[in-house]
């Protein structure tokens, strides 16, 4: 994955809370055997209803999603994932992130920030009422801005994660970081066990 170390943009204020992943990326969705092509599943069962904030002109091009509290909860589907930074976004705000959906998405690129409840509430109405207020998401220095409306909140993310999206590693990528070390023991590996060399 590419390093996330600032992310600087509009958002999109989805002012729903409990928003599973079933509703993320329907599961019709899932039958797909690539990994790209999400972006037009994403929230497509609520896109339906021309009155949605996905259809709202005023928020094309946002790369933050702002949702309500419990965002990303119930099944463990990447694909919702891969469905929101396919369709441009690159961290997603709320007070609070299912456990499964937190972990892929910090496993992927997408950065995902908590926020009080007071604060989530206080971005979605200045969001609503401003479509081009600009928000910058400090990955570094763990820190959420909003210059226009005096905005400047720090987010917990803990070092390993944070190591993980400056430095762009994926699991593949935190393993190759032992290359030299794997390398070695499959040298000093006795011939009778299992190899995938063969």
């Amino acid at each position: 994955m590419d390093p996330v170390r600032i992310v600087t943009g509009r958002a999109v204020p989805l002012d729903r809370s409990d928003v599973d992943t079933d509703q993320i990326i329907p599961s019709d969705w899932l039958k797909q055997v690539e990994r790209t092509g999400f972006e037009k599943g994403l929230f497509s069962e609520w896109r339906d209803d021309p009155g949605f904030v996905m259809n709202d002109e005023r928020f094309a091009g946002a790369t933050i999603l702002i949702a309500g509290q419990n965002f990303g909860v119930g099944s463990s589907r990447e694909h919702a994932v891969w469905a929101i930074q396919q369709s441009g976004f690159r961290a997603v705000i709320s007070p609070r992130f299912g456990d499964i959906f937190r972990n892929n998405s910090t496993k992927n690129g997408l950065v995902p920030v908590v926020v009080s409840p007071e604060v989530g509430a206080r971005l979605l109405a200045e969001v609503d009422a401003n479509p081009d207020l600009e928000l910058t998401i400090d990955v570094e220095r763990r820190l959420l801005e909003a210059p226009a409306i005096g905005l400047s909140e720090s987010f917990p993310l803990d070092d390993a994660t944070r190591e993980r999206f400056l430095q762009g590693l994926d699991d593949i990528g935190i393993s190759l970081r032992n290359e030299a070390a794997i390398d070695a023991f499959e040298l000093d590996r006795p011939a009778f066990l299992p190899s995938v060399n063969a």
